[in-house]
Parts: structure tokens; sequence; C-alpha cells
């Protein structure tokens, strides 16, 4: 099943209607779909299309003869090894020059593998689009999963191939609302919980096959240790890190509370500099995501927090459940072990999809914004560490006493009405670092709606409250 890709898609073909050469970089995390889309925009087109593979240089050729090959006979069952990579760049030149009526295009799918293979393989592609193909219609398609390989060495200024794009997609997971197109025929609850569960990655949602209710997908394609996805964790840091159990062991430490580099370090014994370079390369692999207050912004108050959802619920329940996982017992203990805490480990979620609601929403709001996080400080009075779920800084400073606009936000994923108190204490923290020439308004959203008491003052104030029915409609 193909859904939510059409900006995407729409990109790629309106390319390809230009009739040009084209060099398009595709990059993201694992997982997020790139291939799934240039596959989809392939389908009905003349495509070479060479999945370069995590071996050595000769093995890569060999593959990229047989991508070759399968273009020009697409029933052969071998294909000949071209001598070099300059020769199987040759045929791609000669083919791209020989097609009138066809364009044809030319995807390259996980170049990092390629480059390590072969470290000239960036200058030979900026050869390539610079004096042999440059009046061919040649589209290709440059894909690859290594986040910093991409910005840096296909993107970055220090490229051989910089400049040489003609348009770039980074493909991000799907959104709350685009990943609850999954599963129409679910509740808005069962949607949120299963984006709370994925992130919205499109290859995580199709894994955990939800068919029934939220539980049992998860107790047959989750935790269970034959399944794709209580192997997923794993597999990935294998594939993207040389040292799979150290990165392992800064995971487990921030999903069990040390957020800070120092704990950190503290709590897995790594020395504090090789602990800094592995958060550096687990951020920018997408996994976790250093957090600072949108105000008053100081590395001393920023900490760590673990962005990928899928990994965040894996390392939230799957570690202290093994037991029962492996006994094959998790059905029996599921509802006492897991689904009585899933209401506390969707409160960040939700967060995020308020915000996200924000963002998808500007006709609702009272000003366009320019930035969205959320705030944490000393409360001077409580003598006490507080925190405001969302803070919302307006794009311009309009108002009549010249000073900030502000959207002030709280979330509550709780089984119960919100009522007045929740405001008060939105009131409260806001003063901490609000003035009387701010302009702000306040939303509550509430995942099970608000008290009389709360929605009859909120038709008074600059006060907004929005359940979880309205964050779903679109």
């Amino acid at each position: 099943m193909f859904l939510c890709r059409e900006k995407e898609l729409n990109i790629l073909n309106k390319r390809y209607r230009k009739k040009e050469l084209e060099c398009v970089v595709i990059y993201g995390r694992r997982r997020v779909g790139k291939t799934a889309i240039i596959n989809e925009f392939t389908k009905d087109k003349p495509t070479i299309y060479f999945p370069a593979l995590n071996t050595n240089a000769q093995g890569n050729l060999k593959a990229l003869s047989k991508a070759i090959h399968l273009y020009q006979h697409p029933n052969a069952e071998s294909a000949p090894v071209y001598d070099s990579f300059d020769a199987a760049f040759s045929e791609i030149t000669r083919i791209g020059k020989a097609s009138n009526s066809e364009r044809v295009v030319f995807v390259i799918d996980e170049l990092p593998y390629l480059a390590k293979a072969d470290g000239s393989i960036p200058s030979r592609l900026q050869h390539l689009l610079d004096q042999e193909w440059s009046e061919t219609r040649i589209f290709l398609i440059l894909c690859g999963s290594s986040m910093s390989f991409m910005e840096k060495e296909v993107l970055g200024e220090k490229s051989p191939l910089f400049g040489r794009r003609t348009a770039q997609l980074k493909v991000e997971p799907l959104s709350y609302l685009e990943t609850a197109k999954f599963h129409p025929e679910l509740s808005n609850q069962d949607n949120a919980l299963i984006y709370g569960i994925t992130g919205g990655v499109p290859h995580y949602i199709n894994k955990l096959d939800v068919t029934g209710s939220v539980k049992e997908a998860l107790i047959e394609n989750l935790f269970d240790t034959s399944s794709y996805l209580f192997e997923e964790p794993e597999n990935l840091l294998k594939q993207a890190l040389r040292e799979p159990a150290e990165y392992n062991a800064i995971i487990t430490a921030i999903a069990n509370g040390a957020t800070r580099q120092n704990e950190i370090a503290n709590k897995t014994g790594l020395d504090r500099s090789v602990c800094s370079k592995y958060i550096k390369i687990l951020s920018e692999l997408g996994i976790i995501h250093k957090i600072e207050p949108i105000i008053d912004k100081s590395s001393r108050k920023s900490f760590y927090r673990i962005t990928d959802y899928f990994f965040r619920f894996w390392y939230r329940f799957v570690p202290e459940n093994i037991m029962s996982i492996s006994s094959g017992t998790i059905d029996r203990t599921y509802d006492a072990s897991i689904g009585s805490y899933l209401s506390g480990y969707m409160e960040f979620v939700f967060e995020d999809i308020c915000k996200q609601y924000l963002i998808i929403h500007p006709e609702k709001l009272p000003f366009p914004i320019s930035e969205i996080r959320e705030w944490w400080g000393t409360h001077p009075v409580k003598r006490k560490e507080i925190q405001v779920n969302i803070v919302a800084v307006g794009a311009k400073a309009n108002n009549t006493h010249g000073g900030r606009q502000l959207i002030i936000g709280s979330c509550k994923y709780k089984n119960a009405e919100i009522g007045t108190d929740e405001l008060d204490l939105l009131h409260d923290y806001a003063s901490v670092f609000t003035n009387g020439d701010d302009l702000c308004f306040y939303y509550i959203f509430s995942k099970s709606g608000f008290t009389k008491e709360l929605k009859d003052l909120a038709d008074n104030e600059q006060v907004v409250l929005i359940d979880l029915q309205e964050i779903y409609e679109e």
C-alpha cells in the first residue's frame, strides 16, 4: 500500500516532464520510505535501478553491470560484468544519448555504500554530469540513508557534486494525520498510539500490521522474539554503526532517565569525549536529539531525548519485559506491565502531535508563528523546576505594545476532563518568562475534553481548547 507521498511524487514527475538532464538527491533516515517513493515514481518509466551494496568495489561493479543488463534484457538470468566503473558508466552514457523517445531514469540507491567501496565515485559522477551527460536527458537519482554523508559528501560545499543537483528531497516520517490514513477505521486514540509506536515511519506501520486491536498487533508483531520489529533496533545499529554495543548503552541510559551528557557518560562508563562522539552520531542518525528551551537557550539547560519513536517505545517496554517476551507469556502480563503505562508514554508523543497541529493549521492561529518548542526553567517563587509543553513565537511583533506574540500551550493525555486549574497553572508558569508587553494566547489540548467551567471561561478570554477529535479533523 502506497500512501501519503503525493508531494514528493509531484516534484519528481514535474522535473521528469522537463526532459532535461536532472540530478535529484533523495535522502532520509532508514525505513522512512525513500525506495518506495522511487519505485512508485519509476514504475511506468524506463529505469536502470542500481541498489549499491555494503561490499567492496568489485561486488558493486557486478551489481551495477546486472542493473544495466536487466534494463536491456529484462528476462536475463545472468549478466556480463564490465571491466570497470568507467566502462559501465560509458554504457549508461550511450543509452542516454541513444534514447530519442525515451527518457532514462538512472537510480543509485544507497550511494554511501558505493562511495565507501570506491572513493572516486563522487568525482566520476561530477565529470559525467558536467561532460558526458550534459546533452542527454538522463534523470539521475542519488539516494542514501546516511544523513551525514548525503549532507556533507553530496550536498556540502566541499563535495565534488556540490552545485550539480537540480533538486533535493529530504524524506521525513509521516505526520500523525498521514499515519492515520493507514487505518481510517480505527479510533483517534488508537491512531495516536500507532503514531507513538512507529513515529510515522511507513515501514514500521506496515510491519506492525494492526488488523484488530493495537494490543494484539504488538503482542504478535513486536513483543515476540521471532518478529521483525523485535530485532529491528539491534539490526539497525549493526547496519549503521561499528560499535553497536556502545550506542545501545547510550540509548538505554537515556531511556532510563540519564538525559544530560555527564549523566549519560556516568551511566555508561564511557569517557566523556568518547560519549560525546557517540551522542553526535546518534543525533545525526535521528535517533536522539538535543533539546533546548525556546526562550533563554543555554547548553546548561539542554538535555537529550530519544526522538525516534520506535526506538523510544522499544527501549521503554522491551528490556524490562524481556522475560515475559522470551517465554511467550507477554499476553498474560501485557495489561499490567505495558497497557497501564501507555498513557504516560503517550504524554510526550501527544505534545509532538499538538505542535504538529499548530503547524498544519496556520489558518486557525491568531498570528503566523516562526518557532515552536517547549520551555522550562526555575519558578522564582516556588523554587522548583517547571515546564510548559508548548511555546510558539509569532513571526512579527506587531501588537500595540510592541511586545512578543506568544502561544502558550498545555497538553494533557489523561482519561479525565481538564478543568480551570490547568489554565491557572499555565498562567502562573507563563508569568516566569513573559511580561506585560507580550500578547499571549493560551491553548489547552486534551485527550478527554474539558469541564464546563473551563469551556465557559474560554469563551471570554484568549483561551483556545482543542480535544483529540478536533486534532484529527483535516
